[in-house]
């Protein structure tokens, strides 16, 4: 099958300069990973240059294959202790307000990394008091302890991705469930109503539109206040590619449409992903004025 053209609206203009060697510079001094860099974010220039990143926790090796993901797929190394105290001079030196913290996915521990999680929160709020905090985790295999692990240290968002449709993921999501997913969310809407509970998915992978309809359903269904919806871009040769390049306007579509479903915040379009311009949706108070 001939793969589809990159379209005129993808050509994105690269964002470098100062201020984006000088982020990348904290992170290296620091010894810290980013999903920006990991995952070939398409963003991570304007990111960069706006002295925001999304931290990589948990190392840079992934104990699962997604067919979509950059991320290396290899045996990890252990938690590195010192990361949560790195991280939380990282975030004072960039001066953050807003913070993602995301990780590789660590089905090699007990806990998923879950505890790693909770002590890189408490080290940022040590550090940053003020400053917010979005946490990307995993499915923790459906360890809902592990979840709770998560969720007592109190992040200002909880996030994790549905990625795609149920239909695609043997492909997309090999060694996920898309029930336990939302179970996952499910559980964080139900034990912390105060916390808003986000999730994110990508479009491009051969979905149909009423699929990705259902899957909004079952998100709100869920307590889903947040979702994002991006294109899917082939990060490297060996990934999945991409069947459709999807038009703005049915973006713009899926946009109005999520929002008729009651979502709190909906941020759709081709360069949309899950932890891009974070902060702009983070509502403090999202059942209020």
């Amino acid at each position: 099958m001939e793969r589809p053209r990159l379209p005129d609206w993808l050509r994105n203009v690269s964002v470098h300069g100062a201020a984006t060697h000088g982020t990348r510079q904290v992170l290296r001094r620091h010894g810290l990973n980013t999903v920006c860099e990991e995952a070939r974010c398409p963003n991570r220039g304007e990111c960069f240059s706006r002295h925001t990143a999304t931290f990589l926790i948990l190392g840079d090796c992934c104990t699962r294959g997604c067919g979509f993901c950059a991320v290396d797929h290899r045996p990890p190394h252990p938690p590195d202790p010192a990361e949560p105290a790195a991280i939380a001079r990282a975030a004072a030196e960039l001066d953050l307000h807003y913070l993602v913290i995301t990780s590789v996915t660590r089905d090699d521990l007990p806990d998923g990394g879950a505890g790693h999680f909770a002590a890189v929160i408490r080290a940022v709020r040590a550090a940053r008091p003020g400053l917010r905090i979005e946490v990307l985790v995993p499915d923790f295999q459906g360890d809902a302890a592990a979840a709770q692990t998560v969720l007592e240290a109190a992040p200002d968002v909880f996030n994790h991705n549905v990625e795609t449709v149920p239909r695609l993921y043997p492909a997309v999501r090999p060694q996920a469930d898309y029930a336990r997913s939302l179970a996952v969310l499910r559980q964080a809407a139900d034990r912390r109503p105060a916390i808003p509970v986000k999730s994110g998915l990508m479009v491009g992978l051969g979905e149909e539109r009423d699929e990705v309809m259902a899957v909004l359903g079952d998100l709100r269904a869920a307590g889903v206040m947040v979702v994002t919806i991006g294109q899917y871009m082939q990060p490297r040769r060996g990934n999945l590619p991409v069947v459709r390049y999807v038009h703005p306007d049915e973006f713009r579509l899926y946009e109005r449409d999520a929002m008729a479903l009651g979502f709190q915040g909906v941020f759709a379009g081709p360069l949309v992903r899950s932890s891009y311009l974070a902060e702009q949706l983070f509502r403090p108070d999202p059942g209020g004025a």
